[in-house]
């Protein structure tokens, strides 16, 4: 073989193995992961501000991106079947045959367990809270619930407000009223950011053989729901924020976007099209990043 074929060769070695660790990093979901790692920050600079302990940040921060991540690999891996069925997820990188599903779970296993031993070496309150998100994600919604009912959401949205528990708790040490509250606003927010997808996906999520909430108890209870929900968790936010005694100027710009997103959830209750849900869709992330940095903002201003 000459020079230029081997240069070719190794040309081509180089990209697969660029692909399959884009792959890999695809299953881990990060911008979904990097959304809950921010409330969790926002949570711990919330209660610790102005005194940082730069390294138990670091490390529970990182302890949280590994079970996070792990535990979304492994989701992936149960729910492969389906999303080979449905337009929208046929891409992923197990459909489509880039990773394997032995190579998935010897990934999402070894990142869940590495998070889950730094999270023991901080406390092992805050590891009961991150094997809590990962037990409630992992077992209880996918495992168990997500091809049985569409109730699934309420309890395996528990998982999505461990972050944000598991920062309060990295800061004091223990489970606090504020630290539930933060909790809370998370899991009242997530019928905003997972309905509004259901109810755009319904027929393929019903071919797929999963039961959602607008298919199964119809789309004015999905819309109900999701007003509900984005309205109490908002209030719910805003109160922590108020507890916690954040700036006024970082107060104000969270209920503002608050009442934004309550007024698009009343906009698609009221005047239902798609294009109202899925700006509801895409607002909902907004806001929750935009939330949780008014705390975090707000509590170093204040301090």
């Amino acid at each position: 073989m000459g020079e230029t074929e081997q240069a070719v060769v190794k040309a081509s070695q180089s990209a697969a193995g660029s692909r399959f660790v884009l792959a890999l990093l695809s299953l881990t979901k990060p911008k979904q992961t990097g959304l809950l790692l921010v409330t969790a920050v926002g949570a711990y600079v919330l209660t610790a501000a102005p005194t940082l302990d730069a390294p138990r940040l670091v490390t529970g921060i990182s302890a949280l991106a590994l079970a996070i991540s792990g535990c979304t690999v492994l989701n992936m891996v149960l729910d492969r079947d389906i999303d080979a069925k449905m337009d929208r997820t046929a891409s992923r990188p197990l459909p489509r045959g880039e990773v394997s599903a032995s190579q998935a779970v010897v990934l999402g296993a070894s990142m869940s367990t590495a998070g889950l031993v730094l999270a023991g070496m901080i406390s092992a309150t805050f590891l009961a809270v991150v094997g809590a998100g990962l037990f409630f994600d992992l077992v209880v919604y996918t495992a168990w619930l997500k091809r049985r009912s569409p109730l699934s959401i309420l309890v395996g949205g528990v998982s999505g407000g461990m972050p944000a528990l598991a920062g309060r708790v990295l800061a004091l040490g223990r489970v606090d009223a504020v630290g539930v509250m933060l909790a809370l606003g998370v899991v009242l927010w997530i019928p905003a950011h997972i309905l509004t997808l259901a109810t755009r996906h319904a027929k393929e999520y019903e071919q797929a053989g999963v039961p959602v909430w607008p298919s199964v108890y119809g789309e004015r209870s999905a819309r109900r729901a999701i007003a509900v929900g984005s309205v109490l968790g908002t209030v719910v936010l805003t109160a922590a924020g108020l507890k916690e005694d954040i700036a006024r100027g970082a107060l104000i710009a969270l209920a503002a976007l608050g009442l934004v997103l309550d007024v698009l959830a009343l906009l698609v209750m009221f005047s239902p099209t798609d294009e109202h849900n899925w700006a509801l869709f895409k607002a909902a992330s907004a806001y929750m990043l935009g939330a949780f940095l008014c705390l975090t903002f707000g509590a170093v201003l204040a301090r």
